[in-house]
C-alpha cells in the first residue's frame, strides 16, 4: 500500500468532516421530492439534499440511499452492491463469477448469509454447484436501477432464507424520462456500451427496453476475454382504477477466462498477474420473467402479487490446489448447474387510523421451487478431459413461507412485531449411486421479530431491532447428514440512533450482536460440508452523511466487528476471512455548470485467514476518481480506478497447494487474486 496515500487521504476526510460540522446546508426542499433520475445523475429540476431527510420517518435510510444513488455515479453491478453501507465485495475469477460479499463480520462467500432480490424475484440460488446462496447480479443493467432497499441483521418478517447478516433489494424503473445511449472505452482493451429506449410512454401504459455489452481483457497475463451481453425489457399498464401490472423480462450470457488465485511463493516466477492454471474460467446465463400485479382495494388496503420464473445455466472451471491431488494431470475442477426456478410472493397490507394512533398491518405468503436438472463436480484437464466425477445428480428444493407484521405508531413510539414461518422440502438423486434412489428430507423454521423505534425529538430517533433468521444448507449436505441441522438459526439485536445534529448532517451509530447456531456451508469445490460450529459477532456500525452546501456531499461508513467461534480456546477461535474493520466513503462535488467529481475510498483491515490466525489476509486502501461533465443532452465521463496505483490483493484464501515439481503434501500458504492496478476509462452518453 502507498504509505503517503494511507496517511494523507483519511486525514483529509476527517478534516473535511470536522470543518463541515460548523456549517449549515444553505437550501431545504420537501422530502417528497427525493427521487433519482434514470441515468444516476441529477436532473435539472431536482436538487437532492440531506436536509430533506425526515429523521422521524419510518425508513429515513431509504431517502439516504436515494441521495447516495444520485450523488455517486453507477456503471457496474459491483457499484450497485457497494451502495449498501458497510457492504464490501471482492472479485476473484476474471469478472464472470459472482462477487464475494462481506457484511457485518460475515464472509458471505457469494451470498450464503445475505438475501438479495430484484423486483421481487430472489437472486440467491439454493444448492448451487459452487456455493450455497450463490448470487450473480450481472444480469442487472445498472442504469435501469431506480432504488435500492436494504436492511442489516435478521429483523424483517418479509425476508427468509439467507437473511442473517442482512438483505438487499433492487428496484428497476417502471418508466424512463429519456432515451439514453452510452459508450465507454478503458484500459486493458475494455469496452462497454449501453442503451435505454422508450417504446411506449403514455399516462396509462409504458414500455422500455435496454441492452448492455461488456468486454475486457483485464490486467492479467492470461487475457480474460470477458464477453457479457444483457437484454432487458419492462412493460407496465394501469388496467383499471384499482389494478396495475408490470412484466419484466431479462436475459444475459457471459463467457470469460479466469485469472485464478496464486500462492504467494509463485509470484517470483510468474508475477502478480500470472496464472498457475491458464485454463480457468467459464460461462453462465440467466433468463428471468417477472409479473407484478398491484391491486388497490380502497384507501386503506391493497395487495401485491409477484410471479417469477428463471432459467439458469452455469459452468465454472477452477483450480485451487494445482498439483496436490493429481501430480501429473493437475487439480482443475468443473462445476455445472442447470435448473429452472419458479415462484410467487403475495403480500396484503391494511392501514387503520385510530384517534391517537395508526396501525399498519402486513401479511403474506410465498412459494419457491427449484427444479435442478444437473448438479455436478468433476476433476478435468484443461476444460476438456474428464478425469473423475466427484458428484453428479439431479435435485429439487421447495420452500413455502408465510409472515405477518404490524407497525403501530402511537405518540413518539413505533412498535413493529413480526412472525415468519418457512417450510422446506429437499430431494436428491445421486447418479453416481443410483441404487440409493431418491433421497430427501423436510424441515421448518419459525422466526419471530420485534423492532421498536422512539422519536426523541424531530432530530433524533432511537431504535432497538431484534429477531431470528436462518440460512438453508445445500441439498447434498442435507442428504449426507440424514436431514439433521438443515436450517441453523441466527439471533441478533441492534441498538442505535439516527441523529441530525445540524441541518444536512446525519449520523447513525449502531451497536449490534449476532449468534449463528452452526456456521457450516457446503463446499462445492471439494464436495463436503465445512461445519465449524456456532459463532458470535459483536460490532459497531458508524454511518456519516453531510451536505454543507448543495454542491458538496460527504459520506463515510465505518464498520467494526469481532467475529469469534464459540467453544474454542482463545487464540484458536477466529473465523476464517471474516472482516474485522471496513470503511467506505468519499467526497462528491456537483456544480451548476454541469461538472461533477467524486473521490471515493474503500478500506479493508487485516483479517485472519485461518482459525489460529497463523495466516493473515492483508488489508488494503484503494481510491477511485469519477468525473463527468453534462452539456445539454450530452454527458462526458472520466474514471480512474485505483488512483494511486496501490498494490493490493482483492481476494485472499488460506489453502494447501502444490506447484509443479514440489514435494507431496504441498504447502499451507496464502493464495490471492491481485486487485486492479491503475485503470482509466472514458465515456460519452446522449439523452434524447
Amino acid at each position: 500500500m502507498n504509505d503517503m496515500n494511507c496517511r494523507f487521504w483519511p486525514g483529509v476526510l476527517v478534516g473535511l468532516f470536522l470543518m463541515a460540522g460548523t456549517a449549515h446546508a444553505d437550501t431545504k426542499i420537501d422530502s417528497t421530492r427525493v427521487t433519482a433520475n434514470e441515468n444516476g445523475h441529477l436532473s435539472d429540476s431536482t436538487a437532492m439534499l440531506l436536509s430533506a431527510v425526515v429523521v422521524t420517518a419510518k425508513s429515513p435510510e431509504d431517502h439516504i440511499m436515494k441521495i447516495d444513488l444520485n450523488r455517486i455515479p453507477l456503471n457496474t453491478t459491483q457499484d450497485l452492491l457497494r451502495k449498501v453501507p458497510g457492504l464490501f465485495i471482492a472479485q476473484h475469477a476474471g469478472g464472470g463469477k459472482a462477487e464475494q460479499i462481506f457484511l457485518r463480520g460475515f464472509d458471505n462467500d457469494h451470498g450464503t448469509d445475505i438475501s438479495i432480490s430484484t423486483d421481487g424475484m430472489p437472486v440467491n440460488i439454493v444448492s448451487h454447484a459452487h456455493g450455497q446462496g450463490y448470487s450473480d447480479l450481472h444480469f442487472l443493467i445498472p442504469e435501469t436501477v431506480e432504488n435500492i432497499s436494504f436492511g442489516k441483521g435478521s429483523y424483517y418478517a418479509g425476508k427468509g432464507d439467507f437473511n442473517t447478516s442482512g438483505y438487499v433489494d433492487f428496484h428497476t424503473y417502471d418508466r424512463l424520462k429519456n432515451n439514453m445511449v452510452r459508450v465507454e472505452r478503458g484500459s486493458f482493451n475494455t469496452l462497454r456500451a449501453v442503451g435505454l429506449f422508450n417504446v411506449v410512454n403514455t399516462e396509462r401504459s409504458n414500455a422500455y427496453v435496454a441492452a448492455e455489452y461488456n468486454f475486457t481483457d483485464g490486467p492479467f497475463d492470461v487475457k480474460q476475454n470477458l464477453n457479457r451481453l444483457n437484454l432487458f425489457g419492462k412493460v407496465g399498464s394501469r388496467i383499471s382504477e384499482q389494478d396495475s401490472i408490470s412484466i419484466t423480462g431479462s436475459t444475459f450470457t457471459s463467457n470469460w477466462n479466469g485469472s485464478g488465485q496464486i500462492p504467494v511463493r509463485a509470484v517470483s516466477d510468474i508475477g502478480r498477474f500470472g496464472s498457475v492454471d491458464m485454463t480457468e474460467g467459464g460461462h453462465t446465463s440467466r433468463t428471468n420473467l417477472i409479473l407484478n400485479w398491484n391491486h388497490r382495494i380502497n384507501d386503506h388496503s391493497g395487495w401485491q402479487n409477484t410471479f417469477y420464473y428463471a432459467k439458469y445455466d452455469f459452468e465454472l472451471f477452477s483450480d485451487f490446489t494445482f498439483y496436490l491431488v493429481h501430480p501429473d494431470a493437475g487439480d482443475e475442477i468443473q462445476q455445472t448447474d442447470n435448473r429452472d426456478i419458479y415462484g410467487t410472493n403475495f403480500q396484503y397490507h391494511h392501514h387503520i387510523d385510530f384517534a391517537n394512533s395508526t396501525l399498519q398491518f402486513s401479511a403474506g405468503t410465498g412459494f419457491r421451487y427449484d427444479n435442478i436438472h444437473e448438479l455436478g463436480l468433476s476433476y478435468v484437464t484443461q476444460r476438456e478431459t474428464l478425469n473423475e466425477r466427484l458428484a453428479w445428480g439431479t435435485a429439487s428444493e421447495t420452500n413455502l413461507n408465510a409472515f405477518a407484521s404490524a407497525s403501530w405508531l402511537v405518540g413518539r413510539w413505533n412498535l413493529n412485531p413480526g412472525l415468519r414461518f418457512d417450510w422446506f422440502n429437499f430431494s436428491y438423486y445421486d447418479k453416481l449411486i443410483p441404487q440409493k434412489g431418491q433421497q430427501g428430507a423436510q424441515a421448518a423454521r419459525v422466526s419471530p421479530k420485534l423492532n421498536v423505534f422512539y422519536n426523541v425529538n424531530p432530530t433524533m430517533q432511537v431504535f432497538i431491532k431484534s429477531g431470528l433468521g436462518f440460512h438453508s444448507n445445500d441439498v447434498r449436505a442435507v442428504v449426507a447428514q440424514n436431514g439433521k441441522e438443515i436450517l441453523p438459526y441466527s439471533v441478533g439485536a441492534d441498538l442505535g440512533t439516527i441523529w441530525t445534529p445540524a441541518p444536512g448532517f446525519i449520523f447513525i451509530p449502531t451497536l449490534w450482536y449476532s449468534f449463528l447456531q452452526n456456521e457450516y456451508i457446503w463446499n462445492g469445490d471439494s464436495y463436503g460440508t465445512s461445519a465449524i460450529g456456532s459463532t458470535r459477532r459483536l460490532g459497531v456500525d458508524l454511518t456519516f452523511r453531510y451536505q454543507p452546501f448543495h454542491w458538496l456531499y460527504l459520506d463515510s461508513d465505518v464498520n467494526l466487528a469481532r467475529p469469534r467461534l464459540t467453544g474454542e480456546e482463545r487464540g484458536n477461535d477466529y473465523v476464517d476471512l471474516a472482516p474485522t474493520m471496513t470503511s467506505t466513503g468519499g467526497i462528491a462535488f456537483t456544480f451548476n455548470n454541469g461538472f461533477t467529481a467524486n473521490l471515493r475510498y474503500r478500506y479493508m483491515h487485516d483479517r485472519p485467514a485461518t482459525q489460529d490466525k497463523s495466516i493473515i489476509a492483508n488489508g488494503y486502501f484503494v481510491n477511485d476518481l469519477i468525473m463527468s461533465y453534462q452539456k445539454k443532452a450530452m454527458v462526458l465521463s472520466f474514471q480512474i480506478q485505483n488512483l494511486f496505483d496501490t498494490k493490493w490483493n482483492e481476494a485472499m484464501f488460506a489453502a494447501t497447494t502444490r506447484l509443479k515439481g514440489e514435494p507431496a503434501g504441498g504447502y499451507d500458504q496464502l493464495t490471492f487474486t491481485p486487485g486492479t492496478p491503475f485503470f482509466l476509462k472514458a465515456g460519452v452518453a446522449f439523452r434524447f
